[in-house]
């Protein structure tokens, strides 16, 4: 069964950059700060490219995973560039894997997986490097507020506990707020974006009372970026 979050980019492949601009500024950032070059390189939840799209220098392989075709096929592609439709946590998707990495990433990504803590431990072992970003809990904090759901994002602190496990790492947590002309504007965003996972959980009418109730001009993210090398390697 394909997961929500997957549906959801699928159905808004063709329009996903023009409402990503947030994941774009995510991965321009977590790209700006790896000053090692690395040639070979691993995103985990490749997208449409918005981490390869920022990568400057020169590479020798680039393998991008992501579970939504449509997605995949958006990716740009080269002589370097091999991407691969699966899920991220398939138990096969490691045994694929040739070689080890200089650079293993993923941004915007990790907080869908089931089990990050068994995905991060596997693939410390094919890395000489790590660069995540992660949305929290912090995200839509209003929205979760004001309708009493409760949240799937992960929480910061328990991911940076979880990553100082199996690597050496930095790490920094930044807030960003996007702002919109109006309230249907940013539902409108929250769908196309895929942020939200794709859950549905409000009735019709508890989204219309959130829609005309909502106080912020905007729309407020928090991101754990993570930096670091695998204690494993």
């Amino acid at each position: 069964m394909i997961a929500k979050h997957i549906k959801e980019f699928s159905k808004n492949a063709h329009s996903y950059d023009a409402y990503t601009s947030l994941q774009q500024e995510i991965a321009h950032y977590l790209v700006s700060q790896i000053h090692s070059k690395p040639k070979k390189i691993l995103d985990l939840g490749c997208g449409s490219g918005a981490v390869f799209k920022q990568i400057s220098w020169d590479i020798e392989h680039f393998l991008g995973v992501d579970s939504a075709q449509s997605m995949c096929e958006l990716h740009p592609k080269n002589e370097y560039v091999h991407i691969i439709c699966e899920d991220f946590e398939s138990k096969t998707l490691c045994s694929q894997l040739q070689t080890s990495y200089d650079l293993l990433i993923s941004s915007s990504a990790l907080q869908w997986a089931k089990d990050i803590e068994a995905l991060i431990a596997q693939f410390s072992l094919h890395c000489k490097e790590g660069a995540f970003a992660i949305f929290t809990d912090k995200t839509f904090e209003s929205i979760y507020a004001m309708s009493g759901l409760t949240t799937f994002l992960p929480n910061a602190k328990a991911l940076i506990a979880m990553f100082e496990t199996y690597f050496s790492c930095h790490y920094e947590v930044k807030t960003f707020r996007l702002f919109f002309d109006d309230n249907l504007s940013k539902f409108r965003y929250i769908k196309k974006s895929g942020v939200s996972g794709g859950e549905k959980r409000l009735s019709v009418a508890q989204t219309k009372a959130l829609i005309q109730n909502y106080p912020h001009e905007y729309l407020e993210f928090e991101v754990l970026f993570l930096w670091g090398k695998p204690k494993s390697f």
